[in-house]
């Protein structure tokens, strides 16, 4: 049996497009930022070197330690998701720090006072979009501009003080918002394909402060 050339071409390529999308997904980021609490005020903190037994997840299987770092890893499906939680649901104003590096997709970001399913997302999108959006469950509450490279460490720190929260991106502040319906609970990491339909994010550094 004669193959035409083109078909061919078509056998030759997609073993390397393959290839190319498992060489991305399992990439390592660059060495994230040192693991340095304070002294004082700390509810809870963890750079992942003692595995995820201070956490709780709905998916077991997008979450795990990778050389020391959090990566959580979904099907390249859109609008998938999946949140590691810890915390406790009596926390009230506390500020949330953790740096993150997305490889896949465009969405990483956290939840604070977190009870259930109810809490205060916070998402810092890369690629196109380039931003923070804030939603109190699925509601949107706040959006800013805020530059955040893929395959770079970005630090974000999300306070919680009374009725309000203010967030910070590599130490600029991008949005302070009122969350008056939000008044305690604790916190998650998120990973979500959107519309992008992919996500490969790492996660480290997770400290929690009182205020």
């Amino acid at each position: 049996m004669r193959v035409k050339p083109g078909r061919w071409l078509v056998f030759a390529i997609a073993p390397l497009l393959c290839a190319a999308a498992d060489s991305t997904r399992f990439a390592l980021p660059p060495a994230p930022p040192k693991f340095d609490p304070p002294a004082q005020g700390v509810l809870f903190a963890d750079d992942f070197s003692h595995g995820l037994g201070a956490w709780q997840t709905d998916q077991p299987d997008v979450w795990s330690v990778w050389h020391g770092m959090l990566r959580a890893d979904l099907p390249d499906q859109k609008q998938l998701r999946s949140v590691l939680r810890a915390g406790d649901s009596l926390w009230c104003d506390y500020a949330l720090d953790f740096d993150a590096c997305m490889m896949r997709g465009v969405d990483k970001g956290a939840v604070v006072r977190l009870v259930g399913e109810s809490g205060v997302g916070v998402d810092l999108r890369g690629g196109a979009y380039q931003d923070i959006v804030a939603y109190l469950r699925e509601w949107p509450v706040g959006k800013a501009a805020a530059l955040n490279a893929d395959a770079t460490w970005n630090h974000l720190r999300i306070e919680v003080r009374g009725p309000r929260m203010t967030v910070r991106v590599n130490g600029e502040q991008r949005l302070d918002r009122a969350i008056a319906r939000a008044r305690r609970g604790g916190i998650a990491l998120a990973a979500y394909t959107g519309g992008a339909g992919e996500c490969t994010v790492y996660y480290d550094n997770v400290i929690v402060t009182a205020l």
